[in-house]
């Protein structure tokens, strides 16, 4: 997924006039929420287009990053998929106190690769005595999958749709899933179909928000970064018009 060329030319433009780049380069270790891969992507030649800073982004399940983060994984930023992550790390001393906020506020829809699957009323289509598979992301893991987990109880369906539920390790492996057939239906990151420059497929509903605790989204910098200035200006660099632009446009709301 990315956005258009002539869209990605003017919004690499619009960066590199906002001032020079650095004038010395670092790279910065960045751990991204699957569910922001593409995102993410997008932001990383902005970033250095304005600083002269490179990034190397590492994706996965918010959980899994976690747990490597515990055994000594030298990323320097954190991305996360929650709020709760962030906070356990600087409680843990492992991310510079203070350094935490929200870069974005994430959204569900349940989703599918047939047009004709999901219509306007979401419930009905998870209703549909013919369905036989439902991908979410594992909820122990993944803050969508525990969203979706939310979402079905709030319709008073978990208990009868647990068999049909077949679950990814992250959101992009849940969306994976219901993109090539395997399962007819999935709650995934509305960002995976709805995104600039790509044309709209299957069907989609987005779940609305009081079904589910809003997924704050926080960003934090690790001890490993504390010294490296490309992973300070990652983080402030996440703060601009430009950043939040790209980050309302794959299907977030805007952080803080």
């Amino acid at each position: 997924m990315s956005f258009s060329p002539c869209f990605k030319a003017a919004l690499v433009a619009v960066v590199l006039s906002a001032g020079p780049s650095a004038v010395s380069a670092d790279t910065a270790l960045v751990a991204v929420a699957a569910n922001f891969a593409d995102a993410a992507e997008t932001l990383s030649p902005m970033f250095t287009a304005a600083t002269g800073h490179d990034l190397k982004l590492t994706t996965g399940s918010t959980g899994k990053l976690y747990a490597q983060i515990g055994e000594g994984a030298p990323f320097e930023v954190l991305l996360s998929a929650d709020a709760k992550t962030p906070a356990k790390l600087e409680d843990e001393g492992k991310a510079v106190a203070g350094s935490r906020f929200t870069y974005a506020v994430g959204q569900v829809a349940l989703y599918s690769a047939n047009p004709e699957t999901v219509g306007v009323d979401g419930k009905a289509a998870l209703e549909n005595p013919d369905l036989r598979f439902i991908a979410i992301a594992n909820p122990d893991l993944a803050p969508y999958g525990g969203a979706a987990r939310e979402a079905m109880q709030a319709m008073g369906l978990w208990d009868t749709l647990v068999p049909k539920i077949v679950m990814g390790q992250n959101i992009g492996q849940t969306f994976s899933l219901v993109s090539t057939g395997a399962a007819e239906v999935g709650f995934v990151a509305l960002s995976a179909v709805k995104a600039p420059g790509k044309e709209p497929t299957g069907s989609y509903w987005q779940v609305p928000q009081e079904m589910f605790t809003p997924i704050r989204q926080d960003a934090l910098l690790l001890q490993a970064g504390a010294a490296n200035p490309a992973a300070a200006a990652f983080l402030d660099f996440l703060k601009s018009p430009e950043a939040l632009a790209v980050i309302v446009a794959y299907g977030y709301g805007a952080g803080n």
